[in-house]
């Protein structure tokens, strides 16, 4: 008997039911995940699987008992943190929700990895420790971070596995003025990109979730490019034969701390394992290509028709993500000032042909910090 699928319309309504609320914003502190996993650990079974290369503890939840085996890790890198937002919300779901679990881990067995770069978490960076990007360690396996994924696929061998991601707000779901809230790939397993059987498990899989999303954020859903690299732990996982499925979180308007996305993300996830549970990742195969290849043609602001150097042009502003007392802080910069009529804002000010002015001295060239600006006297806070 298959799994009963959860209503996700439901679930995106009633988010705050089981929404993690001491996990918000795009810097989770490192007491604020401890908490977390004190508080499940009465619940689940937390495993420590080894040590980050400051020697901070890479934990590990195992649910269920069932023989199809799913292994899921988020925040590989330190700086992106919504899928783990959307993890513990999971497991949240999970704990509350007793007859759909039990019936889950009869059928399914999970390792969760909640935080596998403790260390880049820390100091909200994408590489660990030692300046490593863990996803081009793969092959090599250089780093001890990369070293306890590779011990934890060995000894699990599980049948699907699922790599969480953050995105930059500067991807479009193709080359049209939507934001790829929610991106996926299916690795590719060799420099041709051909498709196998494992591949077209991974397509399915997302080719499903595509079609759930597009319920609730229509043409919202991109997919990155396949090309292989060996180095990248989805192509090397997928080329020894597990069907693995990358996830990428990215913005929604008016989200930067990510606190939509993580529902759609959840959602995803949640679907995904159904459909492995119920052996119907073969089913959506032929969708996977319709879903629009990313593009990069967002700037987090275009001021449109600026005079400037006796021109008009459009200034394009790129929030800069920084750390700041364990807080972050958006700063913004003009990252490019150019005739930008192919690209899109997340917020766009018409300028109608004036001249910018400053508060504060500022020059209006690219690199400078741009905080504010008056325009017909109105002033315009960055």
């Amino acid at each position: 008997m298959n799994l009963h699928p959860p209503d996700y319309l439901n679930l995106i309504s009633e988010y705050s039911r089981f929404m993690c609320s001491k996990l918000l914003g795009r810097y989770l502190k490192e007491g604020d995940i401890l908490d977390q996993l004190k508080s499940l650990s009465h619940k689940f079974k937390i495993r420590n699987e080894g040590y980050s290369e400051e020697g901070r503890i890479i934990s590990s939840f195992l649910l269920g008992k069932g023989q199809t085996k799913i292994l899921i890790w988020s925040q590989m890198h330190g700086n992106e943190t919504t899928t783990t937002k959307s993890v513990f919300d999971l497991l949240n779901y999970l704990s509350l929700n007793d007859k759909f679990s039990k019936e889950l881990f009869e059928k399914c067995s999970l390792i969760i990895i909640p935080v596998l770069n403790p260390d880049g978490a820390v100091n909200h960076t994408r590489v660990n420790a030692n300046g490593i990007d863990l996803n081009r360690d793969a092959f090599q396996q250089t780093q001890t971070e990369s070293k306890v994924l590779q011990n934890v696929y060995t000894k699990f061998k599980p049948d699907f596995c699922f790599n969480m991601h953050d995105q930059r707000t500067i991807f479009s779901a193709g080359n049209i003025n939507k934001p790829a809230t929610v991106s996926f790939l299916s690795p590719s397993f060799n420099e041709e990109r051909d498709i196998n059987d494992t591949r077209k498990k991974s397509m399915g899989l997302i080719s499903s979730a595509n079609h759930l999303l597009q319920k609730h954020i229509p043409g919202q859903v991109g997919r990155y490019d396949d090309g292989f690299n060996i180095n990248c732990i989805g192509d090397f996982f997928q080329k020894d034969g597990t069907p693995t499925v990358l996830f990428e979180a990215g913005h929604f308007d008016n989200d930067y701390e990510r606190e939509e996305t993580r529902k759609y993300i959840f959602i995803s996830l949640l679907n995904m394992i159904v459909d492995v549970v119920n052996n119907e990742q073969l089913n959506f195969i032929d969708k996977y290509f319709e879903i629009p290849e990313n593009e990069k043609l967002y700037y987090d602001i275009i001021i449109r028709n600026v005079f400037v150097n006796n021109k008009t042009k459009d200034v394009a502003v790129q929030y800069q993500e920084t750390l700041i007392d364990e807080k972050i802080e958006f700063i913004p910069f003009i990252e490019r000032i150019d005739d930008l009529q192919l690209f899109y804002g997340h917020r766009e000010i018409d300028a109608e042909k004036q001249v910018l002015e400053f508060e504060v001295p500022n020059s209006l060239r690219e690199g400078e910090i741009l905080p504010s600006f008056k325009l017909n006297n109105n002033v315009f806070v960055i």
